[in-house]
This record gives C-alpha cells, sequence and structure tokens, in this order.
C-alpha cells in the first residue's frame, strides 16, 4: 500500500495515499479500533445531509463563496446517497461527543470539493474541513443534529414495516373470525373464544405499537444544528441555523424545528431514551406474539396443534421431517436483541456530565440498528410467517369440547361448588363435561345443551 503523509494541529500522520478521509480519521482509526461496528450508514447519509443544509445555509447568508459551497454540496450529496461509506472506518467506540466521525465527514468532503475543483486529495485547499465544510457548527450540534434526523427518518421506514404487519394480523383476525378454540390463562384450560379474536388481540398491539413510535417522532424533529459548543451559539453565522434547518425540512419532507433549548438538545439525549422505550415496548409486543404462534403450532401431534406454520426448511438434522417455527424464533432472538440496546440507551443517556451527553456514537448505533433489524424482523414476520399459516379447525374444536372450562357457565345455575364437583369428577373418570353433565341429571337436557354450547360462551363481534 502506498501512503501519503499529512498534518493537522498535532503534526504530521501517515495515511493510505488513496483515502479520501485525513489526519484525524486516520488518528481515530488507530485510537479507537476496538470492534468490528463502525457509525451506521443511515447515520453516516444523514451527517452527509446535515453538511448539505449546513453548506446551502452559509451560501445563502454569504458566509462561503458559491464555487466552494457548490463543491461542497455535491460532494456530500454522493455520500447522502450511499456513496463512499468505505471511507467511514472510524470505530463506533470512539470519543462520547462523536468528533471522530464528524471530522471524518469534513475531511471526506474536503477532499471530494477539493477533487473536483483541481486540487489533490491532502491539500485541505481551496476547501478546508474546519474552515469550510463545518463553517458555523461545532460536533457538538451537528453530531445530534444528524442523530436526529437520521432516527426520525428510520422511524418512518420502521412505522411502514409495522403498518404490513397489522395488515397481515388484521388479515388473519377476519379469516379466523368464526373459528371457535379454547381460551388459555396460566397455560391452563380458559373458556372459549375465537380464533379471530385471538389474532386481533395481536393486531391490537401492533396498531398501538405504531402510536407509541409516532409520538417519539415530534421530540426528534428538534435539531440541537446552531447551539455550536454548548448551546450559545457561539462562532454560528446570523441567520446560518434557520437556512440549515430549512434545507434539512426540504429535503426530507420532514417538519424539523430548532430546538425550543440548543442548550438541552445538546448536553441531554432524553429523545433517544425516549424512543427506545418505546422500541423496547414494540419487542416486548413482538416476543409476545412470536412466542403464542410457537405455541399454538406445537406438535404437530404432541402439543396444541391450533395453527400451522408455513414450513420454510428443514428443523433438524437427526429427525428426518421436522419442521421448526424458524421465523417466530428469529422475531423472539431481534426482540431479545433491541432489548437489550434499549438497557445500553438507557445508560447512554444518563452519560451527560453538565453540557454534552457523552455517549452520542454509542446511541446512534443502538438506535439505528435496533429500528433496521426489529424492522426487518416484522417484516419477516407478515410475509414469511403470518400470511401463510392456517387454522387447525378441528384440533380447535377437540381441545374445546374435552376441556373441563366448558362447566363455567353451569356455576350460574348449580352453584359453584357444584360446577366444581362435576369438573373434579370428569377429570377423575377421563369423561367429558357434557357427558358427566348429562349423567348427573342436574338440568334438562336442554337447558345443558344452551349452556354448553361454545358459542354462547364467546362474545362476537357482530353482537
Amino acid at each position: 500500500m502506498e501512503y501519503r503523509m499529512e498534518r493537522d494541529s498535532m503534526g504530521e500522520v501517515q495515511l493510505p495515499s488513496e483515502a479520501w478521509y485525513g489526519a484525524q480519521t486516520q488518528r481515530a482509526v488507530e485510537n479507537f479500533g476496538i470492534s468490528c461496528f463502525t457509525m451506521p450508514p443511515a447515520f453516516l447519509r444523514a451527517l452527509a445531509l446535515v453538511k448539505v443544509a449546513a453548506a446551502e445555509a452559509n451560501r445563502s447568508i454569504g458566509a462561503l463563496e458559491p464555487h466552494l459551497a457548490d463543491a461542497i454540496i455535491a460532494a456530500a450529496r454522493s455520500v447522502a446517497e450511499g456513496e463512499m461509506m468505505q471511507e467511514f472506518p472510524v470505530d463506533v467506540f470512539q470519543t462520547g461527543s462523536g468528533t471522530s466521525t464528524n471530522m471524518n465527514m469534513n475531511e471526506v468532503l474536503a477532499n471530494m470539493a477539493n477533487f473536483s475543483l483541481g486540487s489533490e486529495r491532502g491539500s485541505r485547499s481551496p476547501v478546508h474541513p474546519n474552515d469550510h465544510v463545518n463553517k458555523g457548527q461545532s460536533s457538538n450540534d451537528v453530531i445530534p443534529t444528524a442523530l436526529h434526523v437520521a432516527n426520525r427518518v428510520a422511524l418512518t421506514l420502521f412505522t411502514e414495516n409495522l403498518k404490513i404487519l397489522e395488515s397481515a394480523l388484521a388479515t388473519k383476525a377476519k379469516d379466523f373470525h368464526s373459528i371457535l378454540k379454547l381460551g388459555r390463562t396460566h397455560l391452563q384450560d380458559a373458556v372459549p373464544m375465537t380464533l379471530g379474536q385471538e389474532f386481533d388481540a395481536f393486531r391490537e398491539q401492533i396498531s398501538k405499537s405504531i402510536t407509541r413510535m409516532d409520538a417519539c417522532a415530534t421530540h426528534l424533529e428538534e435539531l440541537a444544528i446552531g447551539g455550536t459548543a454548548v448551546g450559545s451559539g457561539l462562532n454560528c453565522p446570523k441567520g446560518f441555523a434557520q437556512a440549515a434547518i430549512m434545507v434539512l425540512e426540504r429535503e426530507t419532507g420532514i417538519p424539523f424545528r430548532g430546538a425550543p433549548s440548543r442548550f438541552e438538545a445538546i448536553a441531554t439525549r432524553d429523545a433517544q431514551v425516549e424512543l427506545m422505550g418505546a422500541l423496547n415496548t414494540v419487542a416486548g409486543s413482538l416476543a409476545k406474539i412470536a412466542d403464542d404462534l410457537r405455541l399454538l403450532s406445537s406438535g404437530p401431534r404432541g402439543g396444541l396443534g391450533e395453527i400451522e406454520l408455513p414450513a420454510l426448511q428443514p428443523g433438524s438434522s437427526i429427525m428426518p421431517g421436522k419442521v421448526n417455527p424458524v421465523i417466530p424464533e428469529m422475531v423472539l432472538q431481534a426482540a431479545t436483541f433491541v432489548r437489550g440496546q434499549a438497557t445500553a440507551v438507557g445508560f447512554g443517556g444518563s452519560i451527560a456530565p453538565l453540557q454534552l451527553n457523552m455517549a452520542h456514537p454509542l446511541l446512534a448505533w443502538c438506535t439505528l440498528q435496533s429500528m433496521e433489524i426489529l424492522g426487518n424482523a416484522s417484516r419477516a414476520f407478515a410475509e414469511r410467517c403470518i400470511n401463510g399459516l392456517k387454522a387447525n379447525t378441528e384440533r380447535a374444536a377437540n381441545w374445546i369440547e374435552s376441556s373441563l372450562a366448558l362447566v363455567t357457565p353451569l356455576a350460574l345455575e348449580i352453584g359453584y361448588d357444584e360446577a366444581a364437583r362435576l369438573a373434579h369428577e370428569a377429570h377423575k373418570t377421563g369423561k367429558t363435561i357434557r357427558q358427566v353433565v348429562s349423567e348427573a341429571n342436574v338440568l334438562p337436557p336442554e337447558t345443558v345443551e344452551k349452556l354448553l354450547n361454545p358459542w354462547s360462551m364467546v362474545e362476537r363481534d357482530e353482537e
């Protein structure tokens, strides 16, 4: 590999000659290479978009020469579109402000701009990474701004995936509306319900998940840009922040606005803690639904077997014909991952001594990875599991008929104690409740038939 020498405020640094980044990035690579994790592409694209907005704003207020601004904007747009991702090698576990990532972006964009203007990589002229690309900004307001932009864009994509899952569950709830099955509480037999009601409860969980996620949007739309180092806006030209925010709103279609207090927007990451709290709740809902589907499909001969999941792949290397609930198991693992990340974000949000949070890169990685993984899992859950599952109507009916819980309506006619006695007798003899009640002759046959009709025990939606 060939190398070039660059100089920054601390002296000379050797780095690969073909690199588009510069000296400060190379120092960060050498200092922080402790993991295989770099900043998420979604965050880097958002950060590049912030640089587009900053350059446009500086040009509009006369703080940056038009030809320099245009070169920076062109470079930043290419990165915002996903190019040059290999030029951002800085580890997630870096300086807590994210300064290394901000300078990584500044250096890449400066070199790209200079190259387009006829200069060499590493020349720092005519476009300087600090003086021009970072003009009117500090890492302390730029990184939180990029984090909010990235989170808010990702939030829209995430809820779109949840809506796909909600729609799939709604379809099954409708399809299974007239299928009777046994309810279960404490994993024990309970009174009858319909399979449609069970799936509609799943749908409602996801519907409420969407509402919870949407509630996070308003705080993510508050941006720190313009606050510079601590929130006071020192070195930020007048009119810069509002002009930059207008660009971000135009580019994303999202109603971004300046944070009411730039001091709060820089010092705290409460919006990320709130976001991960909502994600944690979604993860819990998905885990519950996935686990229930595993139980309902258990068997096929030795378990509940009330539903059949799509057979996607062989389930065992030793047992021929075995098929496992692979998609629900994947969802459970994704949910577990996100719940762990929610804990990390909760702690990270509290690492905020005085005027600056010290966990920006970690919070960016955790929030964006969590939304991507859980969103993808939700979509796969819908498309590769929910859409193709079927009801085993006969198995569901058999469980109802053999259940002791059918005795429940009798308590209103013959009293709790007598109904309990008959239930114990049915359990002891292996007979059904219907058989035991008929033999006991405690009620007229027509009354028994009416009371033991499972549909009389189900609160149907149309009634």
